[in-house]
């Protein structure tokens, strides 16, 4: 049985970077390799404040959902951490490759950025548990809709959102994603709340 609790322990940090560099790699691993400087990266700019956890009872993590407010997002950063990693120049393309990602939130959304579960604990209802766990926290918070993006061709995590009631609000044909991420269509999806 999974443990949800709001954040991440310190000691769970480099964890967490690697889950989140598992899941999201492939997508970014263009603009955010080499994979030791993006996992530097990661973990200089997680912000504890804006994701939930699932560890099991050995104090393993099984997952992680991270999400976005206007108050800042999981794995978001400034130009000077990018400086700090890749330098001034790896810092000043990779910033305008990943201001292709950036997207306003409308009043009263949050926005998931950022679902990973552990190999093992894929399809032990972990997913799901960190969905239902965001979606409590939005609702205490005041928000009124839960919003995600999901790459069109990843069907395992399109069938999750499905069944936990999210909607397509919108789909996007990008050839500069494709280009920069090598993925061209993606999906919005919304839930109220």
């Amino acid at each position: 049985m999974a443990i949800i609790r709001h954040g991440v322990f310190p000691e769970q940090r480099a964890q967490a970077a690697r889950l989140y560099w598992q899941a999201f790699g492939g997508k970014l691993g263009m603009v955010m390799g080499p994979e030791p400087k993006a996992m530097a990266f990661i973990e200089r700019v997680m912000s504890p404040d804006h994701v939930i956890s699932a560890s099991d009872e050995a104090g393993a993590l099984l997952g992680v959902i991270g999400y976005r407010t206007a108050r800042g997002s999981f794995v978001g950063g400034r130009m000077s951490d990018l400086i700090a990693v890749y330098g001034r120049f790896g810092a000043w393309w990779r910033g305008h490759a990943l201001g292709v990602l950036a997207e306003d939130l409308a009043t009263g959304t949050i926005s998931v950025d950022g679902l990973a579960v552990a190999e093992g604990a894929r399809g032990t209802g972990v997913g799901a548990a960190l969905v239902e766990a965001l979606s409590r926290e939005a609702t205490m918070r005041g928000f009124s809709q839960l919003r995600l993006e999901v790459i069109g061709e990843n069907l395992r995590a399109r069938a999750l959102y499905d069944r936990l009631g999210f909607e397509v609000t919108a789909r996007c044909e990008s050839r500069v994603k494709a280009l920069i991420f090598g993925y061209r269509s993606s999906i919005t999806m919304a839930r109220h709340l």
